[in-house]
């Protein structure tokens, strides 16, 4: 540890990136783990014998949607609803993170996280006690600000980080990031989902598509127009497979993000004085899964031309950026910025 008094051997200093649709955990021993943020319960006597589980957590959830009570607790980027069973899939997401980071016996456990921005305003108290029964300090934080420690861009950057719940932007300006240096947006990836699901609807009447295999067609061909080559896909159309190019449909859904980005970045920099507003322009970096639509950097400075010159770039790694920043934060924060459980 760096300024806290336990010793380094006695201590587990642990990141994580509690997210709407995958969390993450990187800690000071060096583990890297990472699951889907869904959580299921067996519906019925049935399920429970042919499971042999009380709870499915992340890709296992998911795999046995048909015989579980699947809940995804984080609903833009919130405690969906506030609801008991919410809660209790939170504090069941918060255990298993906290059991893929393996701490030794009697150690004593540092724990950052990184929650979307929203979440940190509504759900702080809830979020605090699920993972108050697993670490002995605790500091939340914005996801957007971890990543932002990762970077070490901590002066004169702005990230947006792109989630499936919400977009959250936050301005570096040398010092903690206060409200006013952050704003949040709903029409993030569960909303590209959204019209991506209304539109194949729509064309293929005769297929029923599921939310799953939406957002993974959005995930795997995610591009903006122009940025991609035919995006070519196999679909069963009244039980046969056939190809069926859906380029266009794509193109046009992973678009519509970027007027909104594009506005509420000039409506934040706009906040600021001249000079700083000019050094951010070319300090920017999009963070979360959304960050991985092809040319969306491109697009985005296209869409700011009127506005001056850009530079936005994505981060290197955004499925762990977040929770290695947590995991930084952790290792150097000074003690009175924990909170003790």
């Amino acid at each position: 540890m760096n300024n806290n008094s336990e010793p380094e051997n006695g201590s587990l200093h642990i990141g994580i990136d509690l997210g709407t649709s995958r969390s993450a955990i990187a800690t000071s021993h060096g583990k890297k783990r990472w699951v889907h943020s869904y959580v299921g319960w067996p519906t019925d006597f049935v399920a429970r014998r042919m499971l042999k589980k009380d709870v499915l957590i992340g890709t296992d959830a998911i795999e046995h949607r048909n015989s579980v009570q699947l809940v995804r607790p984080l609903e833009y980027g919130v405690i969906r609803d506030g609801t008991d069973t919410d809660e209790k899939a939170v504090r069941e997401l918060i255990r298993h993170l906290f059991h893929l980071a393996q701490p030794a016996e009697g150690q004593k456990i540092f724990a950052a996280v990184g929650v979307p921005a929203e979440a940190l305003r509504v759900n702080k108290l809830a979020i605090r006690n699920a993972v108050g029964e697993w670490a002995d300090t605790l500091m939340l934080v914005s996801e957007p600000f971890a990543v932002a420690y990762k970077l070490g861009a901590l002066n004169n950057t702005c990230i947006i980080d792109i989630g499936a719940g919400t977009i959250d932007f936050c301005v570096m300006h040398g010092t903690m990031p206060g409200e006013d240096d952050q704003r949040s947006l709903r029409t993030a990836g569960d909303h590209l989902d959204e019209q991506l699901f209304s539109l194949l609807s729509e064309r293929f009447a005769n297929t029923p598509f599921s939310e799953t295999f939406v957002r993974e067609l959005k995930e795997k061909y995610g591009s903006v127009t122009g940025a991609s080559d035919k995006i070519n896909v196999s679909i069963p159309i009244s039980g046969k497979f056939e190809t069926h190019d859906l380029t266009e449909d794509i193109w046009r859904v992973c678009d519509s993000i970027v007027p909104s980005i594009a506005e509420t970045l000039i409506d934040l920099l706009s906040t600021y004085e001249p000079m700083l507003q000019e050094r951010i322009r070319h300090n920017i970096y999009l963070a979360g899964g959304g960050s991985q639509i092809q040319g969306l950097s491109n697009a985005l400075c296209s869409a700011l031309e009127e506005y001056g010159q850009f530079s936005i770039s994505p981060v290197h790694d955004p499925l762990f950026s977040g929770a290695e920043g947590a995991l930084s934060l952790a290792e150097d924060m000074p003690e009175e910025y924990w909170e003790n459980m």
